[in-house]
């Protein structure tokens, strides 16, 4: 008979003081001072625990495979970033370029409103997902919030909006691009 530590592989995460893990059937949720965040389990492979300030991920399958592992190393990365995005933030940096025609860009209930892009007439506008807040900033356009995932999905679907159509665009270089990618804020 083998014992536990044979059979399964573990991985152990890090739970900061002032975050709270709550593993459930099928979702996990993570709450801190700067939100809470919950993101669905896959529970049938993995068991997710909480000891003594630690996030515990046991396989339940035969470690020996690569995929397992991988699943295994993947879902530690994830339980990293929902304990630090709850309790340090994500944040995103995209910036403004506006060669030809001067972009107005504010936030207005949940959107980003891109006006006079490319001289259009009417506004262009992306969808922030709800937890994400937008500042503009001179040419800068800084995206936080708890959850790595939507931050970068605001970020995608304002390089969507901005996308160009129908102009060469080595010529037409108009848009907002994303500088710094979704990650985690320093301690301090």
């Amino acid at each position: 008979m083998s014992t536990d530590t044979e059979d399964r592989s573990i991985a152990r995460v890090a739970i900061p003081s002032g975050a709270k893990i709550a593993p459930g059937a099928q979702r996990v949720t993570a709450e801190g001072p700067k939100g809470k965040v919950v993101r669905s389990f896959p529970s049938d492979v993995l068991e997710l625990t909480t000891d003594q300030g630690e996030a515990v991920l046991r396989l339940k399958v035969a470690s020996t495979r690569k995929q397992s592992k991988a699943l295994l190393h993947a879902w530690e990365a994830h339980v990293r970033n929902l304990v630090g995005g709850v309790t340090r933030g994500v944040e995103a940096k995209m910036k403004i370029v506006a060669a030809h025609f001067p972009m107005k860009v504010q936030v207005k209930d949940g959107t980003l409103l891109i006006e006079n892009f490319l001289g259009e007439k009417h506004p262009r506008s992306a969808h922030l997902v709800p937890g994400v807040t937008a500042v503009v900033e001179g040419d800068i356009v800084t995206l936080r919030g708890a959850d790595v995932e939507l931050v970068g999905q605001s970020a995608a679907n304002i390089e969507t909006a901005t996308k160009i159509r129908d102009y060469d665009p080595r010529v037409f270089q108009d848009g907002i691009y994303l500088i710094e990618r979704a990650h985690l804020l320093e301690v301090g």
